[in-house]
């Protein structure tokens, strides 16, 4: 099974930024498509600020999902935005796993089964070789709102 990693992008004035989006790894941009974040069918809109740019696995996992039932409360929860949303309020990294910090995080790394036994070991192996998490996923991590 390949194990690919999201990486979302958004746009700031004229240039286009990293924004690390779940699994705080870079990925080639081969590996890699743009996102719908809200699907048309649930009245997304059709423009760039509407986009993350995501791996094949999360955007398949994603599909045109924009959230899930929360286990423990019985009610609905939306997934993580980039754009709108800071990673710090809703996951933590301890090691290589994705913990979940809130409703949102719970859904969102449920759903994109961010912490697959395969993308972890995966992580390890990156991270042994001191390129996990990146700076840019670090700078993301300790973001303040």
């Amino acid at each position: 099974m390949s194990v690919l990693r999201c990486v979302g992008w958004w746009r700031s004035g004229r240039r286009i930024s990293a924004s690390i989006v779940c699994c705080m790894r870079m990925t080639s941009s081969s590996a890699a498509k743009w996102i719908i974040i809200i699907s048309e069918k649930h009245g997304g809109p059709t423009v760039a600020e509407n986009l993350a740019y995501a791996c094949t696995f999360c955007n398949c996992a994603k599909g045109s999902d924009i959230g899930s039932i929360v286990w423990h409360t019985g009610t609905f929860g939306r997934f993580f935005n980039p754009r709108t949303d800071r990673w710090a309020e809703h996951f933590v990294l301890d090691g290589v796993t994705i913990i979940p910090r809130s409703d949102m995080g719970e859904v969102t790394a449920r759903l994109l089964d961010l912490n697959n036994p395969d993308r972890v070991v995966e992580r390890q192996v990156v991270q042994a070789i001191g390129r996990y998490p990146s700076v840019s996923a670090i700078l993301r991590m300790t973001e303040s709102t």
